[in-house]
């Protein structure tokens, strides 16, 4: 018996409703459309037909199931006829659209049918116009766009949140769903997370402290709440699945000040599918909108400690010192080393035998950059750990001291010596503003003769492409950094408030008997280090101090003056290490003599 050669005819009947078609009535409803279908493929003798619905998907791109399983039945063969209501059902971008219904599906061989729009491609003259209507469609896609954004944009300058999703700590009202009220659980997290950021941690130890102490990390505790878009984040593998960026982006948001943060996020064209984030000098922020979870002091000191990296020793603690303290002299960062020292070695240079000496201090960054690059830059400047926490410590136990005892005298003090500061400090700002932006034009001004030249063939590709990338990078840098020496200049602000702000951190902290990170962090905002004077035990280093809000201040001395007994044991000290380093270099010189001889004969 022979086989047939004739195709089996199979018509996909294809649907689509999107969410804004939800509201233009009963006719443009999946089951309408599918009825509608049926009808006609019935009525035109095409009875072997299988439907494809896409319920709930926008026309604007064809990330769409439905519309995916029917492009793989084209592409293998399996369907031969296309029949939709009209041309939007299809999609409503018109090169898309274009492309299916005027490449693809011709190379298929398929039929496509928009039945509305009287598109038949078995009939030529019925689809000249179908470019023409794909158009249409598109600029519909356009204009509701523009229509939804106008209304966010009047929605979130109102200052009512755009996100229809709350933030992690936060829950909608029950009886004013534009509002946020706290959500008690979520906050008592979100306050950990900020309480161990003014404790030194970095974002990761405080993502594995919150796994291992299987914590739900905020997306899954959306989802188990019902949440908008966290509710298919319900896999319990990584319920306490903490990520280092997840801690970050919780210590960076506004919203917990009691803010509303609208327009975070943009796109270039309704057609993207990827939000980019806008800058922060482009956010819209309403103040004072909900109940506040953290406080602006620590929310403020957070977001300095964050900038800085904190690397754990072996017991994976981090210094807490970390990040405060400068180079005086070239302005670097100090670097935190700790380990164990060599081993102990005798006069000869043998080691001893002596266990090694654990050894924790910082030096100049800008120096060990140089002594990897085998150059020189600054100098060590190195510093115990141990000595900076003993000094920081007093410091604070004065200034607490000052302020409890001395209030007005304080705040005198530090109007009167801020005051000072700050317009020194303020006109270097400007001063170096001034410079970065002559610098900057000077550098347009080049730019647009190198490409000048270049068009002119004054100056080769080659040459170009390097001279305009050396400049373009040097431009990028001097823009960021105007900016943000214009925000330093810029957070200068009245004397009085930042004395006042101090002494509110004093009274928050009244008593206290060790140097925790947490109290570092809160009261000192830097350190400077000095290049150290003299040796051995006349060795003396300046390290100045910088606190929170006020600067470095002046503490009185409240150290009672030494009597005549204490000043002679001292004395009768110096008088002592002064005879013993006498006593070890003739010491040494003996020996040294010694060993020469010995050297001597066993040569002679």
């Amino acid at each position: 018996m022979k086989k047939s050669n004739k195709l089996v005819e199979k018509v996909a009947l294809y649907a689509r409703l999107s969410r804004d078609d939800e509201t233009s009535g009963d006719s443009n409803s999946i089951v309408n459309q599918k009825k509608l279908l049926e009808d006609y493929a019935k009525s035109h003798g095409l009875t072997n037909f299988v439907h494809f619905s896409d319920d709930g998907y926008t026309g604007a791109n064809f990330d769409r199931p439905a519309w995916k399983k029917m492009v793989a039945g084209i592409e293998s063969g399996e369907i031969t006829h296309v029949i939709t209501k009209d041309l939007s059902r299809i999609g409503r971008d018109y090169l898309q659209v274009g492309f299916y219904t005027e490449v693809m599906f011709k190379k298929h061989n398929i039929r496509f049918i928009a039945i509305t729009n009287g598109v038949d491609s078995s009939k030529h003259e019925s689809s000249e116009f179908a470019p023409f209507l794909n158009i249409m469609n598109e600029w519909y896609v356009r204009d509701t766009s523009r229509k939804i954004t106008s209304v966010l944009r009047t929605r979130g300058m109102s200052g009512v949140p755009t996100n229809n999703h709350c933030v992690y700590g936060y829950k909608k009202d029950p009886d004013e769903p534009t509002r946020w009220v706290v959500d008690d659980e979520a906050a008592q997290v979100v306050q950990r997370i900020f309480a161990m950021s003014m404790e030194g941690k970095g974002v990761y130890q405080i993502a594995r402290a919150l796994a291992v102490e299987q914590v739900d990390r905020p997306s899954y505790y959306l989802a188990q709440k019902g949440c908008g878009n966290h509710q298919g984040n319900c896999n319990p593998s990584e319920r306490y699945t903490w990520r280092g960026a997840t801690v970050k982006s919780i210590l960076e948001r506004q919203e917990y000040l009691g803010h509303t943060v609208n327009f975070k996020t943009y796109k270039e064209s309704y057609k993207d599918k990827i939000a980019l984030k806008r800058p922060k000098e482009e956010l819209v922020v309403f103040h004072n909108t909900h109940e506040a979870i953290i406080d602006f002091d620590t929310w403020e000191r957070v977001q300095e400690l964050i900038k800085t990296t904190r690397r754990g020793n072996r017991y994976g603690e981090a210094n807490p010192l970390t990040g405060l303290l400068y180079c005086a002299d070239c302005g670097a960062k100090m670097y935190n080393h700790r380990g164990l020292m060599g081993k102990a070695r005798d006069w000869k240079g043998d080691p001893t035998g002596k266990p090694n000496k654990p050894r924790d201090v910082y030096t100049c960054s800008s120096y060990n950059l140089g002594v990897q690059n085998y150059g020189k830059r600054c100098s060590a400047h190195t510093v115990q750990t141990s000595a900076v926490h003993a000094l920081v410590l007093d410091a604070i136990r004065g200034a607490c001291q000052f302020v409890n005892t001395q209030e007005e005298e304080f705040i005198r003090q530090v109007c009167t010596d801020s005051g000072v500061y700050r317009q020194q400090r303020a006109k270097l700002l400007r001063q170096k503003i001034q410079s970065d932006e002559t610098r900057s034009e000077e550098l347009k001004r080049l730019i647009r003769k190198l490409y000048e030249d270049n068009v002119n063939g004054k100056l080769s590709d080659k040459i170009f492409e390097q001279m305009i990338a050396d400049f373009e990078g040097e431009f990028d840098d001097l823009t960021q950094r105007i900016t943000q020496t214009q925000q330093e200049l810029d957070a200068i602000t009245d004397e009085t408030v930042q004395a006042e702000r101090f002494v509110a951190l004093v009274k928050r902290h009244a008593q206290f008997d060790t140097l925790t990170p947490a109290l570092i962090n809160a009261f000192v905002e830097k350190i400077l280090v000095h290049e150290p004077v003299g040796i051995g035990y006349k060795r003396t280093q300046d390290i100045e101090i910088f606190f929170t809000f006020v600067g470095k201040i002046h503490i009185p001395d409240q150290t009672p003056p030494l009597s005549e007994e204490e000043i002679s044991i001292l004395e009768e000290q110096d008088r002592r290490r002064a005879k013993k380093a006498e006593y070890n270099r003739r010491y040494m010189a003996k020996r040294r003599q010694t060993l020469k001889s010995q050297q001597d004969t066993i040569t002679a």
